[in-house]
């Protein structure tokens, strides 16, 4: 069966992977692993590589001086899975009802429908699919329409198919990472400004962005988190992640307005690695 891709990837920046850092690999791991269905592609001494056929998305790795990260840390909201589509997202949910799997939470967003849960360290989890994107209503300013509604869970379970799970579907990919930030208008500088992506929402204490105007590849909020600090490095939780452009045009349209702002930034992994405001790691990669 071949999956088309999800229309978060086909534009001109999406987020490829994200880097976690936890204090218990084995138990972190054996969640992603046996609730989420990712498979193991890469062991090292400090860590794994989750991901989903040989794609690569989730690495965890641990050190003896990890220190759990305060609540209020700057770092992730959530990770989201985005699934190829919606039959997938009622798989899962089957899956982890069938397995008691805690859910935080389900939301009908209108642009997509989202499942929310913790792993063992309390990183925060989005299992979500899209809706067809000719159906997003946009504003006259290109900002797309957002909502937080009650999904109803019983109907998506009802509409799973009753075979065997096998795990995440190949296509399931990071569509988004939601970040925990100090303030909103220094996120809104860096993200929208410096990085070039485009401000897609806006909630209480929230901005969402995005590229190709997908609804977002990226959110940074203030909820738990206002006036957080730079992360320390050997904090647990949201070490680094990437972004991967399709375009190398927005990719060295980035590159040049972080050497014109001078903005610390390096050569690494085939990318270019920078921090942001708050001490979370980003490459840049075409």
């Amino acid at each position: 069966m071949t999956t088309e891709t999800s229309y978060a990837l086909t534009r001109p920046a999406y987020i490829d992977q994200s880097h976690l850092v936890v204090s218990d690999l084995a138990l972190v791991s054996g969640f992603y692993q046996a609730m989420l269905g990712l498979k193991v592609i890469e062991k090292s001494p400090s860590g794994e590589v989750l991901g989903v056929g040989a794609l690569p998305l989730l690495t965890l790795t641990t050190a003896g001086n990890a220190a759990i990260a305060p609540r209020n840390a700057a770092g992730l909201f959530h990770t989201a899975f985005l699934m190829p589509d919606r039959t997938e997202l009622a798989r899962w949910l089957r899956h982890a009802a069938h397995n008691n799997v805690v859910l935080d939470g389900a939301s009908d967003h209108l642009v997509s429908e989202a499942i929310y849960l913790s792993d063992p360290e309390g990183n925060g989890i989005e299992i979500y699919a899209d809706r067809p994107h000719e159906g997003w209503k946009f504003h006259q300013d290109g900002m797309v329409e957002m909502a937080t509604l009650r999904l109803d869970l019983q109907a998506l379970y009802d509409s799973a198919p009753e075979d065997r799970w096998d795990g995440m579907a190949e296509g399931t990919a990071i569509g988004h990472l939601h970040l925990q930030v100090g303030d909103i208008p220094q996120a809104d500088s860096f993200y929208r400004d410096v990085l070039g992506l485009k401000l897609m929402a806006r909630y209480p204490g929230a901005s969402f962005f995005a590229t190709g105007g997908y609804h977002h590849h990226l959110a940074a909020n203030i909820w738990n988190s206002r006036g957080a600090a730079p992360r320390a490095v050997n904090m647990t939780g949201l070490s680094d992640y990437k972004i991967r452009f399709n375009d190398k045009a927005t990719l060295d349209a980035a590159v040049s307005k972080l050497d014109a702002l001078e903005i610390d930034s390096e050569k690494r992994d085939g990318g270019v690695f920078l921090r942001d405001p708050w001490g979370i790691g980003l490459t840049l990669s075409a």
